[in-house]
C-alpha cells in the first residue's frame, strides 16, 4: 500500500515571516528590557530615600553638575557594611541592646519594631533556616498533587499533640503565580514524595505555572528510545 500523499505546507509570506522574527525578536528582548527596566527603578528608588540624608559636599553632582544615578545606591551599601561592623563589636551590641530596651517600652512601635525585625532575620540571616527540598503532597484531595517545600521535622507542641505513629514534616505549599504566600501544613512523611530537582527550579515552576520546567527534567531518560515521528502521529 502506498503511503497517503502529504499536501505541501504553504509557505509564509513576506508579512508572515516579518511577523515571525519580530516575535521571535521580542522573545529575546523583553526578558533584558524587564530586567534593566526594574534595576534602573529600583536603583532610582534607593536614591529617592537616600540623597536627601547625604550632605551636600559628599554629592557628586555639586562638583560635576550631572546628577549620577546609582549613588545613593553607593553610599547606602556603604553605610550598611559599616553599620554592620559596628553592631558584630562589643559597642555596637550594647547599643542596639540599649535601643531595643527603649522600644520595647513603646506599646505599638515595640510590636512594629519585632516583625520587622523577625522578617528581615528571617530574609537576610545567614543560617540554615531555608527550604531543605522540594517535594509534592496530595492537595486539595487525593490524587491532585502540588509542589510544595519541605522545611523541618515539626517540634514542639505541634509534634507532641499531631496522632500520628511516624515522623511529621512541616512544609510550605505556595500559591501560584505569587510563591509569598502560600499554607503552612503539617504532613506525614510517608505521605510526602521529595523531587530531585532544586529548590529553585521548583519555585520557577510554581511561579511560570508550570510552563518552565528545569532543563534536565526534559531531557529523555537514559535508555529510552525515542519514537519515529509517524509513530508518535499515529499514537
Amino acid at each position: 500500500m502506498e503511503p497517503p500523499i502529504l499536501p505541501l505546507r504553504k509557505r509564509p509570506g513576506p508579512f508572515g515571516r516579518l511577523r515571525t522574527n519580530f516575535l521571535a525578536g521580542l522573545v529575546v528582548i523583553a526578558p533584558v528590557a524587564f530586567t534593566l527596566w526594574l534595576i534602573w527603578t529600583v536603583i532610582g528608588w534607593i536614591d529617592g530615600w537616600v540623597l536627601p540624608f547625604i550632605p551636600g559636599w559628599l554629592d557628586p553632582e555639586q562638583y560635576i553638575g550631572i546628577n549620577l544615578r546609582g549613588v545613593g545606591v553607593i553610599f547606602f551599601l556603604v553605610f550598611t557594611v559599616l553599620i554592620g561592623w559596628i553592631a558584630k563589636g562589643l559597642v555596637g551590641r550594647s547599643l542596639i541592646r540599649l535601643g531595643e530596651s527603649l522600644v520595647s517600652r513603646m506599646p505599638i512601635v515595640r510590636s512594629v519594631y519585632n516583625a520587622v525585625k523577625q522578617i528581615a532575620e528571617t530574609i537576610f540571616a545567614q543560617s540554615d533556616k531555608n527550604f531543605d527540598k522540594a517535594c509534592l503532597i496530595e492537595h486539595p484531595r487525593k490524587g491532585v498533587y502540588a509542589i510544595a517545600f519541605i522545611t523541618t521535622d515539626a517540634k514542639g507542641e505541634i509534634d507532641a499533640k499531631l496522632p500520628h505513629d511516624e515522623r511529621i514534616v512541616t512544609v510550605f505549599m505556595p500559591t501560584t503565580p505569587n510563591p509569598t504566600s502560600g499554607f503552612l501544613l503539617f504532613v506525614p512523611s510517608s505521605d510526602i514524595i521529595e523531587l530531585d530537582m532544586t529548590v529553585e527550579d521548583a519555585a520557577k515552576l510554581v511561579i511560570s505555572a508550570g510552563l518552565v520546567y528545569p532543563a534536565n527534567q526534559l531531557a529523555p531518560a537514559k535508555g529510552a528510545i525515542p519514537l519515529p515521528t509517524r509513530e508518535k502521529e499515529a499514537i
